[in-house]
């Protein structure tokens, strides 16, 4: 066990490596729990393993100390002398629970101390990363809804389970993620704490005060369009809307009332949104609903008509088909060459023996659009690009040339794959001014690239 002497903060670097104590509680994710400590011991963090009595009963303590080159830590009196909870606590960089359990969630979340891992989460000052593991309903459960809302509004990171097969048989949400999500996720955090957000210019992270929000309207698109083929199938693409979710829960949480135009996200992205209203001092949050690029378009532009700022998180189709089929279209219809009804007869004919083509028209411009015509005077526009380098350039080149190209106040330009981007997983984005400029960037959780985003909002609107 580590002395108090041990416990001395050392100073704080943006890639580690860290002390990492890993907390697991009792699940039959316990199993995964190894890896996880594997992964990090790989990267070069140093880990102890502190297990809850019920965790024993799924995972033994031998398999924990062999892959942390320790024993691992289960109780407060193993060794009274050492005041063990205080020393770990102090010793810890980040603390990282995998799994959590409901049961653990409750009880952190009510402030208990009552073993070795509570204790330690309630003694250190080091983020805590929670992942949690249960059936589908216990995670739905309005308690443990409430007991994550609460430990996220006290700073605690909470890692979304994953939706599948469950070991009861059933499925749904509250599968432990995979090990390397875990690891990734845990680790953005600290880095989220110390270096890895850097502004171009005076001033750092979080100068702008949360309250300088309070009473302003902000309008955030998010999610991905779907644009019709027939009935059954779209174009679309890889956005889950968390990004544009974690700017609208912050800027709710900062007390601004925020419309949060929605393309197709699922109510477990949506969820944190509802979390940021609940806390004192939170705005408002409502949801619009808006699937496709043209609904997207009147939405924006109806609700954006009194908003202090408009944020264009959406991944928005460039294009659509002209004529979507009004019956799905079938498979031996589209190899003969005859294309979707649009109104009872076959209109579209292709290559003989191949496939119809889909005749596509471009979607409005939406973004571009705001900027020439604001619907509101002096209204802030905050644009996103997500980017991927070819032949021409990388994806830093070709924001800066749509930076120019649009003109939005601010474009948040988004490097997309290699773990970052799309879904949940880490993000990194660069903020450019209207001539391509770098004003700040980014690098963490979809959170903390959402905090970057809003301070620069916030001293950007008129006072």
């Amino acid at each position: 066990m580590p002395q108090r002497s041990e416990g001395a903060r050392r100073a704080a670097t943006p890639t580690g490596p860290w002390r990492v104590v890993v907390g697991v509680a009792g699940s039959i994710a316990a199993y995964k729990a190894p890896t996880v400590i594997r992964l990090l011991r790989a990267q070069g963090h140093e880990t102890r393993a502190v297990a809850t009595q019920a965790a024993l009963r799924f995972i033994g303590a031998p398999a924990l100390a062999a892959v942390s080159g320790r024993p691992v830590d289960t109780g407060v009196f193993d060794d009274p002398a050492a005041v063990e909870h205080v020393g770990l606590g102090e010793w810890a960089e980040l603390v990282l629970v995998a799994p959590a359990s409901a049961d653990l969630l409750a009880r952190i979340a009510a402030g208990r101390a009552d073993d070795l891992l509570t204790a330690t989460i309630l003694t250190t000052t080091a983020p805590v990363v929670l992942a949690p593991a249960m059936h589908t309903q216990m995670w739905a459960n309005a308690a443990t809804v409430e007991n994550v809302a609460t430990l996220r509004r006290r700073g605690l990171t909470i890692i979304e389970p994953d939706v599948g097969p469950l070991t009861s048989g059933d499925s749904g949400a509250g599968r432990l993620p995979a090990p390397e999500r875990i690891v990734a996720e845990a680790l953005a955090v600290p880095a989220g704490a110390t270096a890895a957000v850097r502004r171009t210019g005076a001033g750092g992270p979080g100068t702008a005060c949360p309250e300088q929000l309070s009473g302003r309207r902000l309008v955030v698109s998010a999610g991905g369009t779907h644009e019709p083929i027939d009935p059954v199938r779209f174009i679309g693409n890889r956005s889950s809307g968390r990004q544009g979710v974690a700017i609208a829960s912050a800027a709710a949480a900062r007390g601004a009332d925020v419309v949060l135009i929605a393309a197709n996200i699922s109510p477990e992205v949506l969820a944190p949104l509802g979390e940021s209203t609940a806390a004192p001092g939170a705005g408002t949050a409502r949801i619009v609903e808006a699937p496709t690029a043209l609904d997207m378009e009147a939405a924006v532009r109806s609700e954006a008509s009194s908003a202090d700022a408009v944020v264009m998180a959406a991944a928005v189709a460039d294009f659509r088909p002209s004529h979507p089929g009004i019956s799905k279209i079938k498979k031996h219809r589209l190899a003969d060459g005859a294309g979707p009804a649009t109104g009872g007869a076959d209109e579209a004919v292709g290559p003989a023996g191949g496939p119809a083509p889909i005749e596509l028209v471009a979607n409005p411009d939406i973004l571009a659009g705001l900027v020439a015509d604001p619907p509101q005077p002096g209204q802030l526009i905050v644009g996103f690009a997500a980017e991927t380098g070819d032949e021409e350039g990388d994806a830093l080149a070709h924001g800066a040339a749509k930076a120019r190209r649009k003109g939005a106040h601010l474009l948040a330009v988004n490097a997309v794959g290699d773990g970052r981007g799309f879904g949940d997983v880490p993000n990194a984005v660069v903020v450019l001014d209207p001539q391509g400029a770098e004003v700040a960037r980014g690098e963490g959780t979809k959170a903390e690239v959402a905090e970057l985003l809003l301070d620069l909002i916030a001293e950007r609107l008129p006072r």
